[in-house]
């Protein structure tokens, strides 16, 4: 399914694009999501949701495909898996930058997403609603936390800021050689609860399912109790 969002941040483009593009600087801002690790050109960490009381952890991998600076447009694919095997997800994620005057710049996120498992049970028009919601808590999230650090950097100052994220990035990479994969020292996600996003029609809808799915597991345990 393709999902489309647009949001709008009060920084400048240029500023925009260096942010947006730092996945280890923003990652801490998505709903549900905790990076752990970084090895090259690779981001890999779990996202957590939750269907009504049940908890799905999906451990994955992100990458950029492409990173065009001239045209502010970057291609990130993602992969993850449910840690206990119930299904899997994968995106391709194409975020294109646009200035809005001088200090804000309009983000369109085009997002090609496909899901398997009890996620995949919402369909195109819920996740629609849900990806808007998340969207609209990232942006929240990262305007207070990442983008909130004063005034737009001037042309010198910007310019030095760009050389020293690409010396950096340079250094990342030559240790991610030399070591193996970098640990991210970061505190664990909060899992996204779409039941919280989806609202009650979808609720009652999905609800009787999960219920059964309870019913169940706790039958199940009861029954290996019994044989214990």
């Amino acid at each position: 399914m393709e999902l489309t969002n647009e949001f709008s941040v009060r920084v400048p483009v240029e500023e925009a694009w260096r942010v947006l593009t730092d996945l280890e600087r923003i990652a801490p801002c998505m709903p549900g999501a905790q990076l752990q690790e970084v090895e090259g050109d690779e981001y890999r960490g779990v996202v957590k949701i939750k269907v009504g009381p049940i908890t799905a952890q999906y451990k994955g991998v992100a990458s950029f495909q492409e990173r065009d600076e001239a045209a502010r447009r970057a291609v990130i694919k993602a992969e993850g898996r449910d840690t206990r095997g119930q299904g899997n997800a994968s995106a391709l994620v194409t975020a294109t930058l646009e200035a809005e005057g001088d200090d804000s710049t309009k983000v369109t996120v085009l997002t090609d997403l496909t899901v398997t498992g009890k996620v995949a049970q919402f369909g195109r028009g819920v996740m629609a609603d849900v990806s808007a919601k998340l969207m609209d808590q990232f942006v929240k999230q990262l305007e207070a936390d990442v983008l909130s650090g004063g005034k737009p950097a001037d042309a010198t100052d910007a310019a030095a800021e760009a050389e020293a994220d690409a010396h950096g990035a340079e250094t990342k990479a030559a240790d991610a050689v030399a070591s193996g994969p970098r640990k991210i020292d970061s505190k664990p996600a909060e899992p996204v609860d779409l039941f919280e996003h989806v609202g009650s029609p979808v609720a009652k809808r999905v609800g009787p399912i999960v219920g059964v799915l309870v019913v169940v597991l706790w039958l199940l345990r009861r029954r290996k109790k019994k044989k214990k």
